[in-house]
């Protein structure tokens, strides 16, 4: 799996967990709508200045953000 779906797919689970929309998440972490959907949706290259951004709104830290199965090296 591409890492830019496994960031997005990991960022639509914590934004579901916390139980707010793309819109609440966006306006959080000072982004655009549309581009928080095409994050979660694989379809953008997120800048680590962004995806701290989102992590932040996330009220997670960088950690707990990779600390999960989809980013765990099989081997």
């Amino acid at each position: 799996m591409d890492i830019k779906v496994k960031i997005g797919h990991r960022i639509k689970e914590l934004r579901k967990e916390l139980q707010v929309t793309q819109q609440t998440l966006a306006f959080k972490s000072e982004l655009d709508k549309t581009y928080v959907n095409e994050v979660e949706n694989g379809k953008r290259n997120i800048s680590v200045i962004n995806l701290e951004k989102l992590i932040v709104a996330l009220e997670v830290d960088v950690k707990t953000f990779f600390d999960s199965a989809s980013f765990k090296r099989t081997e």
